[in-house]
């Protein structure tokens, strides 16, 4: 017996990029279960979101965009953002009736038949005539290597486990990573811990003052080069630097943000540079990002030599069926409400087999 389901869209994630798509979607005339269908992993609305550390409140948020349709208004700063930002995306979904399917997990994205794709998930097959793929980054931390990793006595962990400063008290701390949450991480061990050390791989760029438009588009124009060329996406944040609010500038002010170049070893009692500098460490921190989650898409061999998949606007330049939401230069709240609304532009054009634009 033949169980796969018809539709004509599928989205892959319910995460800003996922629900600016969906949304689109249904405003453009798409019936939800009929036409498309959203399918997320996630056991509740939120996206990534819902996985953040509770000392992580929406007053320290930086930049979150509210999504197309209904603003996001009157949220309390001393609320975790993974409470406000929850409950704001559960409101969304059934505002507009988006009928999302959780928790699926999305095994594998095939070539099916008559042109269609086959997207094989833990709650059956679908065979689509079109993709979108919205699931970001956070199930893909991304642990460097180190000589003598293995042989430390004491705890790592990555950002994606941190829950919150208090259990580091009394500790010596290790954060490397040179992004907004190693920064934030810092800022928030430090009362509690015996000591900290920061480490990045480069010195840390800090922005002062305000980032207009111009400056915004020049940070993703550089990020939507690198996908363009198959290479795999930096964050935005890489290109625009860290904002130099008056909690950092306490920090370097204090020594919390002092900064070492990257060590060259992990040794059983902690961190060991060539030049002979040691530094004892109960836990090392790894706020070293994430990578895109795209190993269900392998199957389509869509990755480039330079390991990333080839992109122009939201389009895979080798299969235009498939659209990259919340990839690259759209990995941000406002990138991602543009990209979706692209990426429906462009998925209607295709189903109606006029010319996708360029």
């Amino acid at each position: 017996m033949n169980n796969t389901r018809e539709v004509d869209v599928v989205v892959i994630g319910a995460g800003q990029a996922g629900l600016a798509g969906a949304y689109h979607l249904r405003r453009t005339g798409f019936e939800p279960d009929r036409d498309f269908v959203v399918l997320d992993h996630s056991p509740a609305p939120g996206g990534a979101w819902q996985f953040r550390w509770p000392s992580l409140t929406y007053g320290k948020v930086h930049g979150m965009h509210s999504l197309p349709g209904m603003e996001l208004t009157d949220a309390d700063p001393a609320r975790p953002s993974a409470e406000v930002v929850g409950e704001y995306f559960d409101t969304y979904e059934r505002t507009f009736d988006l009928r999302v399917r959780r928790p699926v997990d999305v095994r594998a994205v095939r070539e099916g038949e008559d042109g269609r794709l086959l997207v094989e998930t833990s709650d059956g097959t679908w065979s689509t005539r079109a993709l979108i793929n919205a699931t970001g980054t956070w199930d893909r931390p991304f642990w460097p290597r180190y000589p003598g990793q293995e042989s430390f006595r004491g705890r790592q962990l990555h950002t994606a486990q941190y829950a919150g400063p208090e259990e580091f008290a009394g500790q010596r701390v290790v954060v490397v990573g040179g992004g907004a949450s190693g920064t934030q991480h810092l800022l928030e061990i430090a009362p509690y811990a015996a000591a900290t050390t920061w480490v990045t791989r480069r010195p840390p760029v800090f922005r002062e003052g305000p980032f207009g438009e111009e400056a915004g588009r020049a940070a993703v124009a550089l990020v939507e080069e690198r996908v363009r060329q198959g290479l795999p996406p930096r964050s935005v944040v890489s290109v625009t630097g860290l904002p130099l609010n008056d909690a950092v500038r306490q920090g370097l002010r204090d020594g919390v943000l002092d900064r070492l170049p990257m060590f060259d070893h992990v040794t059983p009692a902690g961190v060991e540079w060539r030049d002979g500098r040691k530094v004892a460490a109960d836990v090392i921190l790894w706020a070293t990002g994430f990578r895109p989650a795209l190993e269900h898409l392998a199957p389509l061999r869509l990755r480039e030599p330079g390991g990333g998949i080839r992109v122009e606007g939201t389009r895979a330049v080798d299969d235009p069926r498939i659209h990259l939401v919340g990839y690259g230069p759209s990995a941000s709240t406002i990138g991602a409400n543009r990209a979706g609304r692209a990426a429906v532009r462009d998925i209607r054009r295709l189903l109606a087999a006029e010319p996708v634009a360029a």
